[in-house]
């Protein structure tokens, strides 16, 4: 029985191993490291068209209309690809258009395009969904699966060649790009020996914009397309620690497939051949060789299972479990050393010399006890502990170091509770100290048959202090240092609670986000610690105005939040906001300073204005941002205009952009006459946005948006470079005309306006007189030494500088003091009422006079007849513009009704 016993110890452990399946870590790990060792070129045939971040910068806010995968599905063909697999979700419709075009573009690729199929997880964690693409496009394209198999460990490695959804097979994408989708195929292994650096990605934008060389990667290649960018969260875990996005991954599978590399596991019988094979070379072995021959010859075993593993994978689509071998192999070794030593005689010495020095060494407590629970040792850590000597405790119980309860004689927790737990079982109670002080105590208690009789041990710890830290932790957790007022996360939780009380018995709970009005210029002026100051105030102002059950909290710098239930006051939560904005009418107390700050309120209510804590806040953020905007120092209640109009004006600022990359803005011209002789003397470049469905845009309606989102710079820079374009070709055409362009806010923010007039005047050949840049009271707000600086070295070019919309802003005549300007514009608001309301007579004669006086020329918008150009002239104003002479029209028919006709006839 002693022959075999080492090797039924091996079968012993192996059958555990396999039991707990816990060789599959093991294997998997040894299949991974092959692969690390390994390095397969792709077959090139799979390129990769990546949404990736810079795509989302260029065209817009994620997920993009459908007109734009229709347009890549276009350019995709012109580029003669094989197939087109996309692995985004089309299962929910979108707009009607956008989908019809989308359908007609799958139509126009002849079946060509792979659409995804998913299944997914319904709320209730416990069915599965099925995303399919809607029948318009199903009708004219491939169903794939793209569901992939996430192993324990969180890393993918196998991959289905298909799967049945309601009962019919749809294979994988994989399984189609590689034209290898047989039903009854097992799931593979994908080879990640294949370096996915050699895989061709190029940008979704620049397929889109057709961009040749980019077009010419994909000549003849099946094509990937799907999100790259980490924002889009389409990752996955493989092995060797490497994170691939969804396309790329569904890109290694179907290389897999193409090079023959389909993955399978050897099966079991091989493994159970080779462990039997290893049984007998020990069992012939052992005692005929020494000890340390055989863990070399086990050594030699393991080295040359491992390399011809390797070799296998590398040459065939097998991989060889080596698992069990390997484990097998260790047992051996271990089973070796056991059969070399003693072990219950090395147990002993060690425990019989030993024990006493880990006892009186260890910095935790020690204390041990008989079967009657008195103490037989006592350690220095003890002492420590509780200020006891080891022989005022040898021999008396332990529960006398336990606390003892007020109201009873005994202690609240005693060692008979814990004695006879598990080994290792973690148990706090309350001890006392020999000053009679009571504090936390962690206690690991085990117990043991000695030669006594049972007995009992305990390693205890003082945790007070740790336990004072894990209050201090989750104070700062859950509180702001500042004001000691609850955080964001805190009041997500309490929000959270109350909306889910609200629910049961039908009360509303109010959020209000409180915004300090002008806070930073607090900072700057006073500095930061009385700003802080400020703060505190604010804080303990706010917490005097609430009811018991509210809660105040801080969001963030200078944002704070008040949670109420509606009924504690009295429902009328605009009352109460507006209660909350006059608590700030007397000033605060910051230090030795008494200020005055104004806050706005933006509040909101559950359910009414949100279902969840997320949501609630969102939309209390959002009416705050209205109050900041529009009622400064006041409130406003939260209202789905609100979130609608930012949705809108989101769509818009995506539209926008597009419209951009595509070409879709134009210049009209609107002419400008010499009054008294009717010469043509200029025009004003207006931008036209002509949409693709809905036609002519007004710049009323898209201007605003345009002004204060991050593609302004870029398009009143293409509206200068186009209109001196325009300009310098009629200059060559022996045509004299100023041309007017209105200036943005962003242009003069830059900074470098001046250099880039000039640039733009140097590369059209413009003549720097001929042009004249309009300015509004609105760029002149932000940076007024700085617009002046600029202004300067414009009119240094030689290029006119005009006063545009004159009278219908705050600080109109200062401006004409401080600023370097050629001339002005008098608004059309003034000139529509010029000949009925004496009012805008007087206005527009002393802007004519004031001008005059200060060497300005004046021209007159919004002119719509004769008598009103006459009454103009007779007032000394030289020039005017307005539907009377024309209207803006674009640069061709400009020409045609005013550069080849004789213009003065015309007008009068």
């Amino acid at each position: 029985m002693k022959r075999y016993r080492p090797h039924i110890f091996v079968t012993i452990a192996l059958a555990i191993v396999l039991a707990g399946g816990w060789h599959s870590s093991l294997r998997n790990a040894l299949a991974d490291l092959r692969f690390a060792w390994q390095s397969r070129q792709v077959s090139g045939d799979i390129v990769v068209i990546a949404i990736d971040a810079s795509s989302i910068d260029r065209i817009g806010v994620w997920p993009w209309p459908r007109l734009l995968h229709a347009e890549l599905i276009r350019q995709l063909q012109k580029a003669d690809v094989q197939d087109i697999a996309l692995d985004v979700d089309f299962s929910t419709p979108s707009d009607a258009s956008s989908d019809r075009n989308f359908a007609e573009a799958l139509e126009g690729a002849g079946g060509s395009v792979v659409l995804p199929a998913f299944q997914q997880p319904r709320t209730d964690r416990t069915t599965l969904h099925i995303n399919r693409p809607l029948q318009q496009f199903a009708e004219h394209s491939w169903s794939a699966i793209v569901n992939v198999e996430v192993g324990p460990d969180g890393l993918v490695r196998r991959y289905p060649f298909g799967e049945r959804l309601d009962g019919k097979f749809v294979p994988s994408m994989a399984a189609v790009l590689a034209g290898q989708y047989a039903e009854k195929r097992t799931p593979f292994l994908i080879d990640f020996s294949i370096r996915t650096a050699g895989i061709t990605k190029v940008s979704f934008a620049d397929v889109l914009s057709g961009d040749p060389a980019t077009l010419q990667k994909l000549r003849g290649k099946k094509v990937v397309i799907g999100g790259t960018a980490l924002e889009l969260g389409d990752r996955f875990s493989v092995p060797n620690g490497v994170i691939l996005s969804g396309p790329v991954l569904q890109t290694l599978a179907a290389e897999s497939l193409l090079q023959n590399r389909a993955l399978q596991w050897t099966s079991g019988v091989v493994t159970a051949a080779g462990l039997a094979l290893l049984a007998l070379l020990m069992l012939f072995s052992w005692r005929r060789l020494s000890a340390g021959k055989r863990v070399a010859l086990l050594g030699a075993t393991a080295f040359t299972l491992e390399a011809g593993a390797f070799a296998l994978q590398a040459a065939f689509p097998l991989i060889l479990d080596t698992s069990l071998f390997h484990i097998a192999i260790i047992v051996y070794v271990a089973a070796i050393a056991l059969d070399e030593i003693d072990i219950r005689d090395l147990l002993g010495r060690v425990a019989e010399s030993r024990f006493q020095r880990v006892a009186m060494s260890l910095g935790d407590g020690l204390i041990c006890t008989d079967s009657n629970y008195l103490i037989t040792v006592w350690n220095p850590g003890a002492t420590a502990i509780f200020g006891y000597l080891p022989e005022e405790m040898i021999g008396r119980p332990f529960d006398e170091i336990c606390a003892r309860d007020g109201a009873l004689a005994t202690s609240a927790f005693s060692i008979k509770n814990a004695a006879h737990l598990a080994a290792g079982s973690v148990v706090e109670f309350d001890g006392r100290r020999r000053n009679g002080e009571v504090f936390p105590v962690e206690a690991s208690f085990s117990g043991w048959q000695g030669t006594d009789g049972l007995q009992f041990g305990a390693i205890l710890r003082d945790i007070s202090v740790r336990k004072r830290e894990a209050e201090r932790v989750r104070y700062l957790a859950e509180h702001d240092t500042l004001t000691g007022l609850i955080n964001r996360n805190t009041l997500h939780a309490q929000l959270e609670a109350k909306i889910s009380a609200a629910e049961t018995d039908g009360r509303k709970v109010a959020l209000l986000v409180i915004g300090i009005d002008g806070f930073q210029q607090i900072n700057d002026m006073l500095g930061h610690t009385c700003g802080d100051l400020v703060l505190r105030a604010i804080s303990q102002r706010l917490t005097a105005a609430i009811p018991p059950a509210g809660r105040v909290a801080r969001l963030s710098g200078d944002e704070f939040a008040i949670a109420v239930p509606t009924s504690d006051i009295g429902e009328n939560l605009s009352r109460f906001a507006e209660q909350i904005g006059d608590g700030f009418d007397a000033p605060l107390l910051a230090g030795n300073r008494h200020l005055r700050v104004k806050v706005s309120i933006g509040a909101a209510v559950c359910p009414g204005d949100g279902r969840t804590a997320d949501e609630l806040l969102s939309n209390a953020h959002l009416a705050l941002s209205r109050a900041k905007a529009t009622n400064r120092g006041g409130h406003v209640l939260f209202e789905d205009s609100i979130r609608r109009e930012l949705e809108t004006r989101l769509t818009l600022e995506a539209e926008l952009a597009l419209a951009a990359e595509r070409n879709q803005f134009e210049l009209f011209y609107q002419p400008q006459f010499h009054l008294a002789d009717g010469r043509l003397i200029g025009a004003e470049a207006l931008i036209r946005w002509r949409h693709p469905v809905r036609g002519l845009v007004s710049p009323g309606e898209f201007m605003p948006v345009v002004n204060t989102s991050p593609i302004s710079e870029r398009i009143a820079e293409w509206v200068l470079r186009t209109a001196c374009t325009q300009g310098a070709a009629w200059e060559r055409a022996g045509h004299q005309l100023r041309i007017g362009v209105n200036l943005s806010p962003s242009q003069l923010e830059s900074g470098d306006l001046a250099v880039s007039v000039a640039q733009v005047l140097a590369s059209t050949g413009l003549s720097p007189t001929s042009l004249e840049l309009e300015v509004t009271e609105d760029i002149l707000l932000h940076d007024e030494q700085g617009a002046l600086n600029t202004f300067l070295e414009i009119q240094e070019l030689g290029v006119r500088l005009v006063f545009d919309d004159f009278g219908t802003g705050f600080a109109s005549l200062s401006y004409l003091k401080k600023f370097p300007l050629d001339g002005l514009k008098i608004d059309r608001s003034f000139v529509l009422g010029l000949l009925t309301n004496p009012d805008d007579a007087a206005i527009v004669s002393s802007t004519i006079g004031l001008s005059k006086q200060l060497g300005l020329s004046v021209i007159a918008e919004g002119v719509e007849d004769r008598a009103t150009a006459d009454f103009l002239v007779r007032m000394g104003c030289e020039e005017g513009q307005g539907y009377f002479f024309g209207k803006p029209i674009p640069a061709r028919d400009f020409e045609a009704k005013f550069l080849t006709a004789p213009v003065a006839a015309e007008v009068a």
